[in-house]
């Protein structure tokens, strides 16, 4: 086993190394840069594409779910452990700098987001059951020919797996921590408990986890961002120091200071991408499987909802969740993770932060579990066909409570291996396509423009 680990851990330093981060900034500023930085200059429309996809007024519109709803569903697997425990590693691994980094690469990741959801809109399916559906596998089959169609089945066995490690057991060993470290509740308790929710949820399939998600993703989103900013209203004497050291050693080293052991410039580069990629999963070639599923006919407009899911989750959440973090000092106390945040809400909230963080961090995993069962069962019906869906579901089920249980550092780290190698195929997609990406984004715009929009 320890062979296994070690085997695994080289495999790990490869695919998430300097190659791995160039690849993935580079194809975010590469699609930024072919789309003149649209989706910056463009939150605004998204934010009011978002508002008005609540609901689907065209009834003659394909898709199972309205845009708002694809949104929420892509966030709910993308809001969760890395908002408090990914974002609280990568500033003791990398310093303050490696907020600076998280932030660089959420901007350029809104491309790289914008861009799959286009392209998964463009290119999904219907099933045999009526269902569209959609995702990098489905771009690459469709949009470059059966001669790539192997890089497909590779995405999806990965994205199927992978699921188990970042959607699944990962998320209920961190719900299991912190109820017990919180509120005393035994791990098998925390696994039964949300094994049965997730499972009441997943019987209803696509509809039911949209619905469930518009309704809990704005509301635990919004609880956090207010904590967070009584906090920092608390705190707001430290927030002019904290951007300095957030700026300054993104481009300098930073000495050990107390429980922290200093880091280099490399560091904060390496952390603050990969736990900013781990966030908000742009070109990891997720979010687009739930988009794929939105009721429009329009996929520009579906990529400008999407993109704000990055921005949500990293220039909003994660920021939040950085500056407390600083602001308070505790990231030089030798705490890590999901401990850390808790310790910087606690000090400034004492008797309720750490409450405020676990219930944050249970909602936001179960969320992720909803989100990322998602996922693999699109990923297992696109390998085998809509058999393989329901035996998927119960694997996914019966995954939960093991998860809670066990030691997962193996298993967090085979993840995040396959998240890497998940990432590939789908990033080699979004260059080959992005002429695609571009065509179709500047006939939308230009109809826009001849409409007198």
């Amino acid at each position: 086993m320890e062979a296994f680990e070690n085997i695994v851990g080289s495999i790990n330093g490869l695919v998430w190394g300097p190659p791995m981060l160039i690849l993935i900034l580079g194809v975010g500023l590469f699609l930024s840069l072919g789309l003149k930085l649209m989706p910056v200059l463009k939150i605004g429309t998204g934010l009011r594409l978002m508002w008005t996809g609540r609901s689907s007024k065209d009834a003659e519109s394909d898709g199972e779910i309205p845009p708002f709803q694809a949104l929420m569903t892509a966030l709910a697997a993308t809001v969760g452990t890395g908002n408090i425990a990914g974002v609280a590693t990568a500033i003791v691994l990398g310093g303050p700098g490696a907020l600076f980094w998280m932030w660089l690469t959420a901007l350029v990741g809104m491309a790289t987001k914008y861009s799959e959801a286009v392209l998964a809109v463009r290119f999904r399916e219907v099933d045999e059951r009526g269902v569209h559906v959609g995702g990098p596998m489905y771009y690459i089959r469709n949009g470059l020919g059966k001669k790539w169609a192997w890089l497909g089945v590779l995405f999806a066995i990965f994205a199927a797996i992978a699921g188990f490690g970042i959607g699944n057991t990962v998320q209920a060993n961190s719900v299991a921590d912190v109820m017990e470290a919180t509120f005393g509740l035994p791990h098998w308790i925390s696994g039964v408990i949300l094994m049965v929710l997730v499972g009441l949820v997943l019987i209803g399939g696509i509809r039911r986890i949209g619905r469930v998600a518009s309704a809990l993703v704005p509301l635990m989103a919004l609880s956090y961002l207010v904590a967070g900013l009584i906090v920092l209203g608390i705190n707001f004497s430290e927030i002019p120091a904290a951007f300095a050291l957030i700026f300054e050693h993104a481009f300098s080293p930073i000495a050990a200071e107390g429980g922290f052991a200093g880091a280099a410039v490399w560091a904060a580069i390496r952390f603050g991408v990969a736990r900013g990629v781990f966030s908000n999963e742009a070109g990891l070639g997720s979010a687009p499987i739930a988009h794929a599923a939105a009721q429009t006919k329009n996929p520009i407009n579906q990529g400008m909802v999407a993109m704000l899911g990055t921005f949500i989750d990293t220039i909003i959440i994660c920021t939040i969740t950085g500056l407390v973090i600083i602001t308070s000092g505790t990231w030089t106390s030798g705490e890590s993770g999901a401990e850390l945040t808790s310790m910087a809400f606690a000090q400034a909230l004492p008797g309720v932060g750490d409450y405020v963080v676990a219930l944050a961090l249970a909602i936001f995993a179960f969320t992720t579990l909803l989100g990322w069962s998602f996922y693999g069962e699109r990923s297992v019906e696109f390998l085998f066909g809509v058999k393989a869906i329901v035996p998927y579901r119960v694997a996914w089920v019966l995954a939960i409570p093991l998860g809670a249980t066990v030691n997962l550092g193996l298993v967090w780290l085979v993840a995040d291996t396959l998240n890497a190698m998940m990432a590939l195929p789908n990033l080699i997609a979004l260059l080959l396509l992005s002429p695609v990406v571009f065509k179709l984004t500047k006939e939308h715009f230009e109809r826009k423009t001849a409409a007198g929009f």
